[in-house]
Order: structure tokens, then C-alpha cells, then sequence
């Protein structure tokens, strides 16, 4: 095997760039690549929001489903399911009647709320500028549909001569 090469299964791309920040394959998007399930599962808005919530706390479903707005059941059950499965969130059935089920994270999902918190921190001190590009963005998008339905009138209103005799 040449040197750099790597067999592990989490890397899904080629190994002939050496920096792994300028690798613009590192999250590589072919379905079997395991980097790419990992950052779909933790960056999807169910997931952050659960893992935000279970900082340092333990919830119950219900409470979990009172606090993230606009979630389904199935929705919250299928990402406390991937998230357990991952390695993220610990699942504790109480031995009650009716059952008692309680969310925590688990110290590597309190390893990546701790990454969240910094991707939050980035939002909260960018919005402005992002409010505006956004801004500046929805104008351009505005004046160009305005400019293409002017200049479609004007097409419209110029009448088309077709197969008029030629004089010559």
C-alpha cells in the first residue's frame, strides 16, 4: 500500500491531498460514506435541537416533545432512536407502571453539544451580516424578475412578421 493511503471505512475520498482542510472530498457524497451519515445525523434541526436540550439535563419524551415546537411524535421517536444509536443520547426505562423513559446525553454527545454551542455562538455574532446578505440577495433576485418581465412585455408587444413577402 503507498504512503497516505488509508483503509479505513470512515474515509470515503482519495488520500493524494495531505491536509485534511484543504481535501475538497472530506465529506465526500457517495450513500455509504460513514463521514457523511455522521454529519446528516448531528447536523439535522431535530438533532441539534435534542441535543441541545438534554444539555446537562435529563428529559422525559413528553417534555422533549413540549419543548422543540413543530415536532412529531414519530419525528422525535425516530431521532432519540439514531441518536441513541450513535453513540449520543442514553435511553433509561424505569421499571414503572405506566414506563418511565428518560433522554440524557452521553459524555461524547456532550462532547458535540459543545461543538453545537460554538456553530450557535457563530450564528448569534454573524446574523446581522447574514440578514443583510440575504437582504442585498432577495433585491438583485427582485430587480432581475422585474427587468426579465419588462423586457418580456416588450416582446410581447412587438408584433412578429412571419413569411412577409421580401421586396427586393
Amino acid at each position: 500500500m503507498e504512503e497516505g493511503t488509508s483503509k479505513s471505512p470512515s474515509h470515503c475520498a482519495g488520500t493524494e491531498v495531505s491536509s485534511p482542510d484543504t481535501d475538497p472530498f472530506q465529506w465526500d457524497t457517495r450513500e455509504d460514506c460513514e463521514v457523511r451519515q455522521i454529519l446528516d445525523r448531528v447536523a439535522d434541526k431535530w438533532s441539534l435541537l435534542v441535543i441541545a436540550l438534554l444539555d446537562q439535563r435529563t428529559l422525559r419524551f413528553t417534555e422533549l416533545r413540549r419543548e422543540i415546537d413543530g415536532i412529531s411524535q414519530r419525528m422525535l421517536t425516530v431521532t432519540l432512536r439514531q441518536l441513541e444509536r450513535d453513540g449520543l443520547v442514553k435511553r433509561t426505562v424505569h421499571p414503572v407502571v405506566p414506563p418511565r423513559v428518560e433522554y440524557e446525553l452521553t459524555p461524547l454527545g456532550g462532547t458535540l453539544h459543545t461543538t453545537i454551542r460554538s456553530l450557535v455562538t457563530w450564528t448569534e455574532q454573524h446574523q446581522r451580516e447574514i440578514a443583510a446578505a440575504r437582504e442585498a440577495y432577495d433585491a438583485r433576485e427582485a430587480a432581475a424578475a422585474k427587468e426579465a418581465a419588462a423586457a418580456q412585455e416588450v416582446r410581447e408587444a412587438v408584433p412578429v412578421r412571419r413569411g412577409a413577402p421580401a421586396f427586393g
